[in-house]
């Protein structure tokens, strides 16, 4: 009987576009492309030399600040692909008119702008391509949700979540951000991860980005999520303005440009005895490879 394993690889890409693309096509109808929940447990069961604490990615995760029928304020997070799911709409963003008064492409913060539809389906657990999820009211979702599907949403108060503080924060009040208790998938895991990632270099703090505060809320609008990553976690706790950019150790971000580099992770399903990468090419090693 054929062995099959589930095998990550890094998708690196100058376009995002063109990275998601290469990650889903990795992935195939049996893979994902790696959330944000999903690339902080690895690197919480990782030991710290893994090449998953010791580079940036991209998740595929999305934040969407939108407004209800009812004029509420909120933000819809979307683990797993929503509206920014394939790389044809991150494309129509790119190609967009940049006119102040066009209804895609960027805001002036280089957030994607969203359309009325967009919004009316992310609030209700509609995608755009045909799936439907369910949604978790943040309250709900802090309290815990059995058996979580890969693919969900939770909509939080815009108001609430724009009082995390912007920067560098300690672990203690990390647990209990709402924005890291989302963007982690839950309480339970963010304490995970918080713990793993304290040990790793012995700090006080973590970065903690979201751009809440500084926007416009009543555009329409969604950022992907993008996780640091350093040798050694060097300067984890600094807070000097230098520890921007793909080489910082900036901790959780999702104040970032759209209009970015991309590191996926696609995981994909393979079959062991064909695949190479547990072959001994060098000899003496079987035994190794083996044990």
């Amino acid at each position: 009987m054929a062995e099959f394993r589930m095998e990550a690889d890094i998708i690196f890409d100058s376009h995002v576009p063109d990275g998601l693309r290469r990650a889903l096509e990795h992935a195939g109808d049996d893979g994902f492309v790696a959330s944000m929940p999903q690339l902080l447990h690895a690197r919480a069961h990782a030991p710290y030399d893994n090449i998953i604490w010791n580079t940036w990615f991209t998740s595929n995760s999305e934040e969407s600040v939108v407004t209800t029928p009812a004029g509420t304020r909120v933000i819809v997070a979307v683990h797993g692909g929503g509206i920014f799911a394939s790389p044809e709409r991150f494309e129509r963003t790119y190609r967009s008119s940049t006119a102040r008064a066009s209804l895609e492409g960027f805001t002036g913060q280089y957030a994607a702008k969203i359309s009325e539809r967009e919004v009316r389906d992310v609030l209700e657990g509609r995608l755009p391509d045909g799936t439907a999820i369910p949604v978790y009211p943040f309250a709900e979702f802090k309290a815990g949700i059995p058996d979580l599907p890969m693919r969900y949403g939770v909509i939080s108060d815009f108001a609430m979540m724009r009082q995390s503080k912007r920067g560098y924060e300690t672990f203690d009040r990390l647990r209990d951000d709402p924005n890291m208790i989302v963007r982690a998938g839950g309480a339970g895991p963010l304490s995970l991860y918080l713990d793993a990632a304290q040990a790793r270099h012995g700090t006080t703090c973590m970065g903690n980005w979201h751009p809440f505060n500084r926007i416009d809320p009543d555009q329409a609008q969604t950022r992907i999520l993008f996780l640091a990553g350093n040798r050694g976690g060097q300067g984890t706790q600094d807070d000097d303005d230098h520890l921007y950019g793909y080489d910082a150790e900036y901790g959780m971000g999702g104040d970032a440009s759209m209009h970015n580099m991309a590191r996926y992770v696609a995981v994909a399903r393979h079959e062991v005895s064909t695949s190479l990468r547990h072959l001994p090419f060098q000899p003496g090693l079987e035994q190794q490879v083996r044990t």
